[in-house]
């Protein structure tokens, strides 16, 4: 039981809350109608399922594979730091920087991949393992599985409910939490480089 052993409902929820505002699933709303209209009825769970798994499987592979290339956990959390200020500006400025709006097929291309676990978002999942414990990152990562599921089974009747208006406002908010944390992410892994590469 020492996975339960660093489980931690702050880290959970917080790790849930970055996840969502990256993945930013509400924002994507749009996207996501127009992929069903195009192509028809939309597999949410197998899309939901999928990008779960993808998010999980690179938060244990992803680490091993930076090792196997020498480079280090904060060294790559920062550089998330940097996506994740991307991302954040992205939202809050209007602008498209990496948004993928086109599709060769449904459910999981693109929605699960790249739309939910595109790069920022496995980006991100990694650069947390540098905070937090394992366990409340895939606490966080299900938990976001069940909503992006939810949201993709009632994707019609959330843009009709919510309105162009609110998803600009959401996406502004979450842009300027995401700012926030990539900027505490940067700042707290730039430290800890500090303290393992520099002798005083």
């Amino acid at each position: 039981m020492e996975i339960l052993d660093g489980f931690s409902f702050k880290e959970i929820v917080t790790s849930f809350m970055v996840l969502f505002a990256v993945i930013d699933i509400i924002g994507s709303v749009p996207i996501i109608v127009s992929l069903q209209q195009k192509f028809g009825k939309i597999e949410a769970g197998k899309a939901a399922i999928t990008a779960g798994a993808i998010m999980i499987v690179f938060l244990f592979v992803g680490n091993k594979i930076l090792k196997l290339i020498g480079v280090d956990v904060n060294s790559f959390a920062i550089a998330g730091a940097f996506v994740i200020f991307v991302i954040a500006l992205e939202m809050i400025l209007g602008i498209e920087i990496n948004k993928t709006t086109e599709a060769k097929a449904a459910s999981i291309v693109p929605i699960a991949f790249p739309l939910v676990a595109g790069a920022g978002t496995l980006t991100t999942a990694l650069s947390l393992r540098a905070e937090f414990h394992d366990i409340n990152i895939i606490c966080g990562i299900i938990l976001n599985t069940i909503f992006v599921y939810l949201v993709l089974k009632s994707a019609k009747w959330l843009e009709k409910k919510i309105g162009d208006a609110t998803l600009m406002i959401l996406q502004k908010v979450f842009g300027i939490i995401l700012l926030a944390i990539s900027i505490k992410l940067f700042t707290a892994n730039f430290a800890q480089l500090v303290l393992n590469y520099v002798n005083f």
